[in-house]
């Protein structure tokens, strides 16, 4: 038998690719998720949006698949007697036991890449246990994490050390492969965007503006936390991107598929 014959035959099985979109409150997870998506599109990728934030309001882009069918924040709030933050943890426990419906949601849309729009307040989804158990349950083999750095908020070293903490405490939680990206560069100066990655990419230039920038107290403890966090041997290596002009956005797929080709790996290199 030949092996066309064979292909005809035995057609070969795609795999489904999940990216989970972490990152900061107000950090531009809905429009990044809506604007990636939207770029996939165009360059004809299969592609389904699953919104897991409950308590989303106005939602940039419309979901395939939203929790908020399932799981409505005001009516948790309304029968628990909770304030905002308190039914939002709740309702982050109840998303766990959503999550072979959402599997089943998936399965119906046969997507080849599903990016996911997590909760806006992150703790909430990244530091409970019904997190990683959401990661694992939805995500398939093939996994990642983008974490997404605020450029406004990462602008000056403190902050930006700040970041570096909260991303390799997201991988500390879910050991997925992950890559890290510069939200939001439309809204700051091209300088300052290169400013940024040159701090990701060499850690004697970030000791240097923390030197020069910071003073004290505040000084110490950056460096002290940005020196314990290389010697992990994690790497941040930022991709600027803007949801609004899709800048980057062809670097955030190349860079996915190294991660994903490289396994566990932490870094893009």
């Amino acid at each position: 038998m030949s092996n066309h014959h064979a292909d005809h035959i035995y057609p070969e099985v795609k795999s489904l690719r999940t990216l989970f979109i972490i990152g900061t409150a107000g950090s531009g997870k809905s429009l990044f998720t809506g604007a990636y998506a939207e770029w996939l599109k165009g360059q004809k990728q299969n592609v389904a949006t699953l919104n897991l934030d409950p308590g989303a309001i106005d939602l940039p882009y419309t979901p395939d698949i939203d929790i908020r069918e399932w799981i409505n924040l005001y009516d948790l709030m309304e029968d628990y007697q909770l304030g905002p933050n308190g039914a939002m943890i709740l309702a982050s426990d109840l998303i766990a036991n959503e999550a072979e419906s959402i599997r089943e949601e998936v399965e119906n849309l046969e997507p080849d890449i599903l990016v996911v729009d997590t909760p806006g307040q992150m703790e909430v989804f990244a530091f409970r246990a019904s997190g990683p158990f959401i990661v694992k349950e939805i995500g398939e083999e093939e996994k990642a994490i983008v974490y997404l750095f605020d450029s406004v908020f990462s602008s000056n070293p403190l902050n930006y050390v700040s970041n570096l903490f909260l991303s390799a405490a997201v991988y500390n939680r879910f050991f997925t492969p992950q890559i890290n990206v510069l939200s939001k560069c439309d809204l700051i100066p091209r300088e300052k965007v290169d400013q940024i990655v040159d701090w990701s990419a060499s850690p004697l230039k970030l000791e240097d503006a923390i030197e020069r920038e910071l003073h004290g107290d505040k000084r110490l403890l950056s460096r002290d936390l940005m020196r314990a966090i290389y010697r992990l041997g994690l790497r941040f290596l930022l991709i600027p991107v803007s949801a609004k002009t899709y800048e980057g956005m062809v670097n955030v797929n190349a860079a996915i598929e190294r991660v994903l080709a490289a396994g566990d790996r932490y870094t893009i290199e």
